[in-house]
């Protein structure tokens, strides 16, 4: 991804010098007033970026995959650890349940005392 991103720099700074230079030597229009450096800089994106689209495509397409790859991890991370924290819940759940039938049991086979004085 960043040999990508580094390459599409490279491509907008050709760009950049050569409308640069196109602007100085009088063959590019100038921007109007004190527009000129604005003028160059969108000139160059608006150029650079189907030279980008074309020359680009093979590094994009890896820098995609890696991206994808990258993405399933992370959700294959993500699943395994709900599913480990779904087992927890339901673990304590369990726990909990024991712990509440085993009182339930002990109260109904020891007699009440309530009502007697101790």
């Amino acid at each position: 991804m960043l040999r990508y991103t580094l390459m599409r720099l490279g491509i907008l700074v050709a760009c950049l010098l050569v409308v640069w230079g196109l602007v100085q030597s009088g063959i590019a229009p100038r921007g109007l007033g004190d527009s000129n450096g604005m003028w160059i800089i969108l000139l160059s994106l608006v150029i650079s970026a189907p030279i980008s689209f074309v020359v680009l495509r093979k590094e994009r397409d890896r820098a995609s995959v890696q991206i994808v790859a990258k993405v399933d991890r992370v959700k294959a991370n993500l699943d395994a650890n709900r599913s480990q924290e779904d087992e927890a819940v339901d673990e304590a759940a369990r726990a909990q349940a024991d712990v509440q039938a085993d009182a339930q049991s002990e109260s109904q086979g020891q007699p009440q005392t309530q009502g007697q004085p101790s």
